[in-house]
């Protein structure tokens, strides 16, 4: 197999993915994929026709009939064939990952490589789901409780993780015993593709999985207007989830949602404030900010507040940022032209409202999407980079005095998906952990989005959870059975 890094690695063949069938373009409509570092146009990706959509709609409905009674066991046994699978194929893929999306390469290797664990977890969760004996109150009865897939599923999927965001939802979908048609991101489409000819060559019967392309809106309205589509999830902006939100309620629809976030940050006085901030400089680091989880309100104890901003500067300031393919890049470039003039917008804000640029500010001199690594300080809580998700490598740090100002700052947004703490105090982590209004507190680490625990937000951030033991729920209904047998 090629290198990670080797050029003669081909990028992935894109196609529509419907019953069983890989299918190229022949006639259809074809959007331009860009490569984030050169903005050069390299690859074209086929869209779905209306007759594509219902022909995938159709044979996840067909598929759904019998993979809804297959055993646990089967079902365990192709995602562990995946789980093999993602780990021989993941240099190529996470190659075209960085591609079509821009993140380091090894960023890309991460993500692909970390999602056998997922695909391994599930598998062995779902020969777990059980029901349970009710105990009756006549000796003639058995009261029985038992969880029944959901049925065919919906799933859009975001640009920023393609693989792993993919990956999760079809897991879930499929070893809870549904099925599944997967609109993936138009602008980093090649994880997809792959991750289709996995769940392929793993065994997974034809119309299972189905893989559609096109003009998110139309697709997506399609989809969850069609009585075949039971469920849908959704990870995205808040904006649009809550537009998915209002069609699938208005057809009583199973909901998943994994919205935007904007991540406070504590860091008290007692913390290790120079190793946590070196720490979060390069977790920040991370897809160029582009991660929903990622820490983006940094408040700092006064008397901490001097130390953070040298020691994070260090590092955020003098980050190597180049194309994701060259050995020496820290940070890739942001996957979209528009992203970079958004960071432009939100920096100009800050600024005019008394914020002072650290380092960077601005984008960089080059062909791509190249924004500097940007550091304010004194950023009022008023400014749009403190409402605002920025999803981009701009931190805003401000100082805080006492631990009820900063909880009352930190919950005064609408999202509510991760938050971080930094402190060696047990009672501080105790009470501030309790007090956040996130569906995520990760204390003096980032230990969030594990195959084995729960990732959901609450407010605006979205409704239910992806892994963990909670991972299943959103795709099974509750049966309750009552029998009594006749008295001679």
């Amino acid at each position: 197999m090629d290198t990670p890094t080797s050029t003669s690695t081909p990028y992935e063949q894109l196609s529509l993915y419907i019953d069983g069938r890989f299918l190229a373009a022949d006639g259809r409509k074809e959007q331009d994929v860009v490569n984030p570092a050169t903005g050069a146009v390299f690859a074209k990706l086929p869209h779905a026709t209306r007759e594509d959509v219902d022909l995938a709609l159709a044979a996840a409905g067909k598929a759904f009939q019998s993979w809804r009674f297959t055993s646990p066991l089967e079902r365990g046994k192709v995602l562990r064939r995946v789980a093999e699978l993602i780990r021989e194929r993941a240099p190529a893929i996470a190659r075209n990952i960085t591609l079509d999306q821009g993140k380091p390469l090894a960023e890309a290797l991460l993500e692909v490589q970390t999602c056998a664990e997922h695909a391994e977890w599930h598998a062995e969760e779902c020969r777990r789901i059980y029901g349970r004996v009710i105990p009756p109150r006549a000796e003639t009865v058995r009261q029985l409780v038992i969880r029944e897939p959901i049925g065919v599923c919906a799933a859009f999927t975001p640009w920023n993780f393609p693989f792993n965001q993919a990956l999760r939802k079809a897991v879930a979908a499929l070893g809870a015993g549904c099925t599944l048609i997967l609109k993936g991101p138009e602008d980093s489409p090649s994880a997809v593709v792959a991750l289709a000819r996995i769940f392929h060559d793993a065994g997974l019967p034809a119309g299972c999985l189905n893989i559609v392309w096109g003009v998110p809106s139309e697709v997506s309205s399609h989809l969850i207007a069609s009585p075949i589509v039971r469920k849908i999830s959704f990870t995205g902006s808040t904006t649009v989830g809550k537009q998915l939100a209002g069609l699938a309620g208005a057809q009583m629809k199973r909901m998943t949602m994994e919205l935007g976030g904007h991540s406070p940050v504590l860091v008290f006085e007692d913390a290790d404030v120079e190793p946590a901030a070196r720490f979060l400089a390069r977790t920040k680091t991370r897809n160029a900010g582009q991660v929903c989880m990622a820490p983006s309100r940094f408040y700092v104890h006064e008397k901490a507040y001097d130390r953070f901003v040298d020691a994070f500067a260090s590092i955020y300031g003098s980050l190597k940022v180049g194309d994701g393919l060259a050995e020496d890049t820290q940070m890739g470039p942001l996957a979209h032209e528009r992203r970079v003039g958004s960071m432009e917008s939100l920096v100009a804000d800050a600024r005019a409202r008394g914020a002072q640029v650290v380092c960077g500010g601005e984008r960089l001199s080059r062909d791509g999407f190249f924004f500097a690594p940007t550091l304010l300080t004194g950023v009022p809580d008023d400014a749009r980079l403190m409402i605002e998700e920025p999803f981009g490598p701009v931190v805003p740090v401000t100082k805080f005095s006492t631990t009820d100002e900063v909880l009352a700052r930190a919950n005064s947004l609408p999202y509510g998906l991760a938050s971080f703490v930094f402190t060696n105090s047990i009672a501080t982590a105790h009470h501030v952990s309790n007090r956040l209004e996130a569906g995520m507190v990760s204390i003096n680490h980032f230990g969030l989005a594990l195959a084995e625990t729960p990732l959901g937000g609450v407010k605006d951030s979205g409704m239910g959870s992806e892994g963990g033991a909670e991972t299943f729920d959103g795709y099974l209904v509750t049966k309750f059975i009552s029998q009594a047998s006749l008295v001679p």
